[in-house]
Formats: C-alpha cells, structure tokens, sequence
C-alpha cells in the first residue's frame, strides 16, 4: 500500500468530512420537521440543508470513498495503481469542483435540492462544480481501466481478481450513468444558468437526470457488494460461496443498472404510458442480481459461522464476529436493505408507484437502502480500511463497536415511522411540522416526532464515527500494517478468462439496452409541443 496510501486517505478524508457536513444538515431538517424551535430555523435555511445533505452526502461522500476503495483494490489486487499522476489529477479536480458546488449551496444561491430540477435554478459555480466532481471521477474511471488492462497484458491466461472485476463493473455503470448528466448539465442546463438560453423544459431536463439518477445508486451499491463478496466472507472466518455467480451479478448490473429511470417519472406528463411500463420491467430485472446476493453473501456467512463452531439451524449467526464494527455494520446493512428491498418493489410498480409519490415513504425507503445499505458499509469498511492505510489500531474500539448498532437503531427509528406517515398522506420535503393545523395531518404528528428522535440518534452515531476516525488518523498508536485480504471461493473458479470478465463487451450490450429504453421515449419529447419555463429561485 504504500504507493497508494496517501491518494487513498486523501479520498477518504474528503469523504468523512463531506459525511459530517451532511449528518449536520440532516439532523436540523429532523428537529425542523418535528417542529422544534431553533434560533437559526427558517424556510431558507431548512430548503438549504435539504440540498447541502443530498449533495454532500449522495455525490460527494460515495463518489470520494468509492474512488479511494478502487485504488486500493487495484494495488491490493493488480499490483499497482497505473497513473498515479492522473490519480492525483483527479483528485485535485474533483475536490475543487467539491468546493465550488459547496460554497454555491452554502452561499444561500443554489437551493435547488439533490436532484437540481429545473425550473430551480442555482448559480453556474453550483453546475461547474457538480460538472468538475465527475470530471475527476471520469479521471478515476480510465486510471481503473488503465490499471485492469495493464494487469491483463501481464496475466493474459488468468482471470481478472474478483474484487477488482467488481470495481471496473462500477467504472463501467458510472460511466453510462453520467452520459445522461452530462447532456442535461452540459447542453441544456449550463447554458440556461449562463443566460445564454432563456427557458429550459423540465420534462427533458428531468429525463436525463433519471437516466443517471437511478444508475447512480447503483455506482454506490456495486462497490458495497464488493467489500460483501470478497472481504466480508474472510473477515468471518469463512469462504466465498461462489466465484462465478459473483461475476455474473456483477455484469448484471452493467446491463441493467441504467435503463431503468423513467419508472421515477410515472406521474410525468409527456412520457407514454408504454414506455413507463417498460421501465416497471427493467426495474424488477435489476432487483434480481440483488436477491442472488442475498443468498450467496448468506451461504458465505454461514459457512463462516459453522467453522466458527455455530451448529444448529441458526446456531451459525451467533458465532459470527458481532464484536467486529466491519462486519456487524455490514451484516446490519444487509438487515436494513432487505426490508428497504420490499418498499423499491412497491415504487417501481406502475399502479402502487401513484399512493407513494412524492411522500415521506420516499425518504424512508431511500435512507433504508442508500442510508444505510451502503452508507453503514462505507464506515464498517473505514474501521477496516484505516490500519492496513495507516499502521495505526483503530482508536477508541468500544465505541466503534457501538457505532453500528446505533445507526441501526437510530435508521429503524426515522425510516419506519417515514413509511408509514408517507401511506397516510404526509408529502415530503415539508419545512414544518404544524402544517397549517390540517386536521387530517395531525395523525403524522406523532410519526415525525419519533423520526426526528431517530434522526437525533443518527447524528450521534455519525459523530462518534468521525471521532473514532479523526482519532484513528492522528492520536492513536502505530504498529504493524495487517494485509489486505480477500475470502477464496469453496470451490476454486475454472483456469483462464471467462466471459464475464469482457466488461467492455457487456458494456457495449447494455448501451444498446439504453438506447431501447430511452431513445424513443426522448424521441417523442424532443419532438413533442413543449413548454419550456423560466428560471426560479425560491429564496
């Protein structure tokens, strides 16, 4: 690690600090909503943290510690990261453009929340910013393919290192994931921010995003997957279930991930009804690779709790290493993201889809899945990450060992009551809790306020997170790097390349896919009667 280590940690200290910022923002929109009283509470302020958490907390800190786990899969697995100048290159833009879309949503000009819809419309240092954060991420992107190919060169008879095959399958799903943002940002909403184009339509605007709004959560959950397949396992004490199945749930994501993003859009006017369907198909396709992880992460982890000494039909789950902040967040993320599982297939149906739109269902389901699900797996992965970077033992253990266990509860407490005040009725993204003394909203009341304990408990967790870290990186004791190390499979894969390691070819696949389920769909809106709109700032 030591050519890596300082590009890694430099990654992930702009993550940790991006979590903390958004952990912030996110438990004053908790007590704003439970109608606590706070000397600095106002529309403006709480609209702005709603934008500071999702920008911070689902595009800066996931982009940043996914590229730092990549490069080390790719010295731990490959030998070395090629380019590391490039490495370095895009770090540097990524963090400036981190700066500038910060200090744009901070500066009060650019509350235009997480998914930027436009007619909102923020100021250009908030897009240039958002633009220059995958820019450096595209960066990441070739340095990965550059390493993977240079490794293939030098082992054409041997197949591409699990973990690694699972991290060039994130470069691949981000890479046509932010094909949709970057003709949204770059053709149509730069120019509109700039003045160079007075109206923009929302409906295509919007399109695009989903394009890339959808896939995107798969860029954060392939490399929690990853670290699920091939760490976790080894962690345990036992094996990787199956080599190949891993493989082909990583492709699967590849060809699926992407077309799949209208089925955000069912109550959009200007889209066929056919083609929302279409996407209702796909979107339960993509659900499959996630069920086939559950079965093969669990008959790792039973497999592990048996050689552990676990008998019995569940005997094996209390041998497991529950002690181990790495795997009981991971093992708690699975939990978590198997009850959030449920929810995303209600979403994505087309007739149940209308009774949950635009309520607190949503923001309880996607802070089951993304919340946590990748989320608690990042900072389990911290705890492991930080000694083999650094030498030093992770500081303060017992309360990293608590941390988990708190997220955990702290989630079931804000998503749960969220889920079920979104099935009464209450919309999201509301700025008070009184709502104007409407009789039918006094029901919600009480599921609020136990989300806003819930979103307390959070905060407290995510704390103690950044301390244990803060406190690992600079006070806690040095010794002896432990190996990165990876479970093997039960029974040893087959000799040679196979063809689920022909990323690029499956690439190619899935872009026709895309093309399939999107390209009539933004056929008819382009030529469409279209009533493009002004920009507006609410504050």
């Amino acid at each position: 690690m030591t050519v890596a280590a300082r590009l890694v940690l430099a990654h992930l200290w702009v993550a940790i600090a991006a979590f903390a910022l958004g952990a912030l923002m996110a438990v004053m929109q908790a007590l704003a909503r439970a109608g606590v009283e706070l000397p600095f509470g106002t529309a403006r302020l709480y609209y702005l943290s709603v934008t500071a958490h999702g920008v911070l907390e689902a595009l800066v800190f996931t982009t940043f510690f996914i590229m730092a786990l990549g490069y080390v899969v790719a010295e731990t697995t490959l030998g070395r990261v090629r380019g590391v100048g490039w490495a370095w290159a895009g770090f540097w833009v990524a963090l400036i453009g981190t700066v500038m879309t910060t200090l744009a949503i901070l500066s009060g000009t650019s509350t235009v929340l997480y998914t930027f819809y436009p007619p909102l419309e923020a100021h250009p240092a908030f897009y240039v910013g958002a633009t220059l954060l995958v820019v450096g991420s595209w960066i990441w992107c070739g340095v990965m393919i550059a390493s993977v190919r240079a490794w293939r060169a030098a082992n054409r008879d041997a197949r591409v290192p699990l973990a690694a095959h699972g991290m060039l399958a994130t470069v691949a799903i981000w890479l046509l994931a932010t094909a949709g943002l970057a003709v949204e940002v770059l053709v149509f909403i730069l120019p509109w921010s700039l003045g160079f184009v007075e109206r923009i339509d929302p409906i295509v605007a919007r399109t695009y995003f989903w394009w890339f709004g959808h896939p995107l959560t798969y860029f954060w959950l392939v490399p929690a997957y990853v670290l699920w397949y091939t760490v976790i396992p080894q962690v345990a004490g036992g094996r990787l279930f199956s080599d190949a199945v891993t493989r082909v749930v990583f492709v699967q994501f590849v060809l699926f991930s992407t077309p799949v993003g209208l089925h955000h859009q069912f109550t959009d006017p200007g889209i066929a009804s056919a083609w929302k369907l279409v996407h209702t198909f796909t979107t339960y396709a993509v659900m499959f690779p996630s069920l086939v992880t559950a079965f093969t992460v669990l008959a790792s982890l039973e497999i592990a709790g048996r050689a552990r000494g676990g008998g019995g039909r569940f005997g094996w789950i209390g041998a497991l290493p529950w002690g181990d902040p790495f795997f009981s967040g991971v093992a708690l993320a699975m939990v978590t993201f198997a009850l959030g599982g449920f929810g995303g297939a209600i979403n994505a149906a087309y007739a149940m889809n209308a009774m949950v739109h635009n309520t607190a269902w949503i923001q309880g389901h996607f802070h089951l899945t993304v919340g946590t699900a990748v989320a608690l797996t990042f900072m389990g992965a911290t705890y492991w990450l930080l000694p083999r970077l650094t030498g030093r033992a992770i500081a303060f253990p017992a309360v990293a060992a608590m941390q988990p266990y708190l997220w955990f509860i702290g989630m079931q407490c804000f998503s749960i009551p969220s889920h079920i005040a979104g099935l009464l009725g209450m919309p999201r993204r509301i700025y008070t809790g009184e709502f104007q003394g409407v009789e039918a909203a006094q029901a919600w009341i009480p599921l609020v306020n136990l989300s806003a304990v819930g979103g307390v408990i959070l905060f407290v967790s995510a704390m103690l997170y950044v301390g244990v870290v803060v406190g690992t990186m600079l006070v806690a004791p040095r010794g002896a790097r432990p190996p990165v190390e990876y479970a093997e499979p039960v029974v040893p894969p087959a000799d040679g390349p196979s063809i689920w390691d022909r990323l690029g070819w499956w690439s190619a696949v899935a872009v026709v896919l895309i093309l399939l389920a999107y390209g009539p769909a933004l056929y008819h809106l382009h030529t469409m009667q279209r009533f493009p709109a002004q920009g507006f700032s609410p504050f």
